[in-house]
């Protein structure tokens, strides 16, 4: 009989061994996970959950009896520690060892974390990337206390938006010129900056921190500018990289993820990945998508993969982010864009990414028309000329038509 090992129970594992059932495969299928419950929601760890809008086993993909009652083994707070590529096992922590047919990496990422020189090891700095950060956050987060955010992407944005509307005093710093500089345009950006400062969290742009302050616990930061701030906790919210350690000491190749063909498979024929620690083929170049979307898409396509359906996985970049009463909608990838077009229809606002004549990527906030409409645009391969989308007159939802 043969057995599929997954290691990595987050979106990707759980969406890719579901696949595997409903397309029919009869054999032994294993979910390994380091947390101790089964796979969840991580995009709500940050928003909902932290809130208190979202009880914990709402976070849940599927409760954990549904794993049992499709003949799936999950195995939860078990790591795995090593995999013999050759001899095709899987060593867990306690030398227990698992042989396996086919495997896949659905590893997820990481948090960057700071250096302890600077005071990222102090009580009271979290990250905010699984359930565990997030319950020893709630406790934290009482109406008059003072957190500082480092970073100013949508994590720390959203972690900010959390703090605030629950009454406390929200810092952010950003070491760039701008917030979210690295993955929007300056018009987004604006945006976002305006909508924070409405509800009272000090921006602090082109700032760095310089260090931590406390004994055992953080009590302040000092910034770059030399200005020092009181603060009772912080977040940090710099980034993420590719859990890679495992496939990598398993010969399998890497570059800013697990290297993976236009099946998902890797450099080793009984290996695949998915998910934030893989890379994908996108219009001839690597490239990593840390999204929930990609996540289900790419592990349901390698499911069907390894049951021989060879089908080529075709990204369909999309995120999301939820910050006060905002819901931005992104479609596409920015990557070298040359213009922007802003259109606005009372809250509802978007920006239009163009690379010179070619649409690319929409930004849609509170505008959830313009970001469908945008999206299956650029799927599609169409682009409306600048001009039509910056006139508000323009039947949009012609535009599909033509």
């Amino acid at each position: 009989m043969s057995h599929i090992v997954v290691i990595g129970a987050g979106q990707a594992g759980a969406s890719l061994v579901g696949k595997l059932r409903t397309e029919g495969f009869e054999g032994d299928i294993t979910l390994l996970g380091a947390e101790d419950g089964p796979p969840y929601q991580r995009p709500a760890l940050s928003k909902a959950y932290l809130l208190g809008e979202m009880e914990r086993e709402r976070l849940f993909l599927r409760p954990r009896d549904w794993y049992e009652g499709n003949d799936i083994t999950l195995r939860t707070g078990t790591r795995a520690v090593s995999v013999d590529s050759q001899a095709r096992t899987v060593t867990l922590e306690g030398d227990e060892v698992l042989t396996y047919d086919q495997l896949a990496f659905t590893t997820g990422s990481h948090p960057r974390t700071l250096p302890a020189t600077i005071g990222g090891e102090l009580d009271g700095v979290f990250t905010v990337r699984n359930l565990a950060d997030a319950d020893a956050l709630k406790s934290e987060f009482l109406t008059g206390r003072h957190l500082l955010v480092i970073g100013g992407g949508y994590i720390g944005l959203e972690a900010a938006a959390v703090a605030s509307k629950m009454g406390l005093h929200v810092t952010l710093v950003e070491m760039e010129t701008r917030i979210l500089q690295r993955v929007a345009a300056p018009e987004t950006s604006d945006y976002f900056r305006t909508l924070h400062d409405s509800h009272n969290v000090d921006i602090r742009e082109g700032v760095r921190l310089d260090r931590l302050i406390g004994e055992a616990h953080i009590t302040g930061a000092i910034l770059s500018d030399g200005s020092q701030i009181d603060v009772d906790f912080a977040i940090v919210g710099v980034g993420i990289y590719p859990a890679t350690a495992l496939a990598q000491s398993a010969g399998v190749a890497c570059d800013n993820g697990i290297v993976t063909n236009a099946y998902g498979k890797t450099s080793n024929p009984h290996i695949w990945a998915a998910g934030d620690c893989a890379t994908s083929d996108w219009h001839g170049q690597k490239i990593r998508l840390e999204s929930v979307g990609n996540a289900i898409d790419q592990a349901e396509i390698i499911a069907c993969n390894m049951l021989g359906a060879n089908q080529i996985y075709v990204p369909k970049p999309w995120f999301w982010s939820d910050q006060f009463d905002v819901k931005l909608q992104i479609a596409g990838l920015n990557i070298g864009y040359t213009q922007i077009i802003t259109r606005k229809n009372g809250d509802a606002q978007s920006h239009w990414y163009y690379r010179e004549d070619t649409l690319i990527a929409v930004d849609a906030m509170n505008d959830p028309r313009s970001y469908m409409i945008g999206k299956r645009l650029i799927e599609a391969g169409k682009s409306p000329a600048p001009s039509v989308i910056a006139d508000l007159n323009t039947d949009m939802k012609a535009l599909l038509k033509q």
